[in-house]
């Protein structure tokens, strides 16, 4: 079984800054696609980020020069360094990770969710 794990999320003030971390545990050969996704109330969660091996990184353009998706494959862990925060980033961030495992079919996992809070 794979666990996935987020933390980092915390509430700043505006033009402030975080850092969310996502980490994978279990058994597998090693990540795939990573992403990060958010979820405001009342909203479909929405993709914020993606990093792929082949395409590299692709933003939303809410966010696009303001975040930053990095991996650290050592520790399977992927990070999203948030700076410029507004108001309107306030939302609960899930990270997705996919994971390759030798004879198995690669599959993707949910963490659970970290709340960030965004004051103006």
């Amino acid at each position: 079984q794979v666990q996935v794990q987020e933390s980092g999320g915390g509430s700043v003030q505006a033009g402030g800054s975080l850092r969310l971390s996502c980490t994978a545990s279990g058994k597998f050969f090693s990540l795939g696609t990573v992403s990060w996704h958010r979820q405001a109330p009342g909203n479909q969660r929405e993709n914020v980020a993606t990093m792929t091996s082949s395409a590299g990184t692709r933003y939303a353009d809410s966010v696009e020069g303001r975040f930053t998706v990095s991996k650290d494959n050592a520790r399977n862990t992927v990070y999203l360094e948030m700076n410029s925060l507004r108001p309107e980033d306030t939302a609960t961030y899930y990270c997705n990770v996919g994971v390759i495992r030798v004879g198995r079919p690669y599959t993707t996992y949910w963490g659970q969710g970290t709340q960030v809070t965004v004051s103006s």
